[in-house]
């Protein structure tokens, strides 16, 4: 590793730690590559600097959302092989030797650390795509965080986990099929009851309205503005906002 790729990862893990990311804590990171600028080394390096900032003690998490290629058209997720849809770093992390990933057709968590293997392996068990075995659910309950690293605030995948407890009426479609292949080829078909936002825009921007204090951490990281967004406090106020309001965070196209 030449010492300017290092120096690169020191200075990631180093704005991640000042930004409010917790060091061996559990962290969902959601990213945009382009937003950080040029990058020595790419995904790689971001994920060095992840893992450094975390250390040891760490759990890294990323969505491996796959809905775009595992659908009612072709409805089989090969756990190995079904590609990320959501960008270039879950994609790469995914691809990772010591990656692991949660089985669920098109909402499955990758993740590597100390804890990874516990918040991934019940994923399985549910038939939604953010229930109560998902790992959108174990972060709340692990006082996880959620690193929006340049993509601004509206890719927040554990909102949907917060709006299936609310079931609003744009969340839900039609209850389908999906073949799950497992890593050594074993096949198994389950039912699940996925989400349609067809007509609706997601403004899960407005988190910012409802969250205060240390809950909502703004940074820099490179060239990239982040958010850390506390997950309990995020379930929280999601939750009764959505009581109130059931159409808080969306609006109709």
């Amino acid at each position: 590793m030449s010492n300017y790729k290092a120096g690169v990862i020191k200075q990631i893990s180093d704005e991640l730690l000042q930004a409010g990311v917790r060091r061996g804590g559990v962290l969902l990171v959601h990213s945009s590559l382009k937003s950080l600028g040029k990058v020595p080394g790419g995904a790689e390096t971001v994920i060095c600097g992840l893992l450094e900032a975390l250390g040891p003690d760490g759990t890294l998490l990323m969505p491996a959302l796959s809905y775009e290629k595992v659908n009612r058209d072709d409805p089989v997720f090969n756990i190995t092989k079904a590609p990320v849809c959501i960008g270039a770093i879950p994609e790469y992390f995914r691809k990772r030797s010591d990656t692991i990933r949660s089985m669920h057709p098109t909402h499955s968590i990758c993740g590597v650390g100390k804890k990874a293997q516990k918040i991934l392996e019940k994923h399985i068990n549910d038939s939604t795509p953010c229930g109560p075995n998902s790992p959108f659910r174990q972060l709340r309950d692990l006082q996880g965080q959620i690193l929006m690293l340049g993509c601004g605030l509206k890719p927040n995948t554990s909102m949907h986990a917060i709006e299936e407890l609310v079931e609003p009426e744009y969340l839900f479609g039609f209850r389908c099929w999906y073949t799950l292949v497992d890593a050594s080829g074993n096949r198994v078909d389950k039912a699940y009851l996925p989400h349609d936002f067809r007509g609706w825009e997601q403004r899960y921007d407005r988190v910012a309205n409802i969250l205060t204090g240390n809950e909502l951490k703004t940074g820099k990281v490179l060239e990239a503005t982040v958010h850390i967004i506390e997950a309990t406090a995020l379930w929280k106020k999601a939750y009764e906002e959505l009581q109130k309001n059931p159409l808080y965070f969306v609006d109709k196209k």
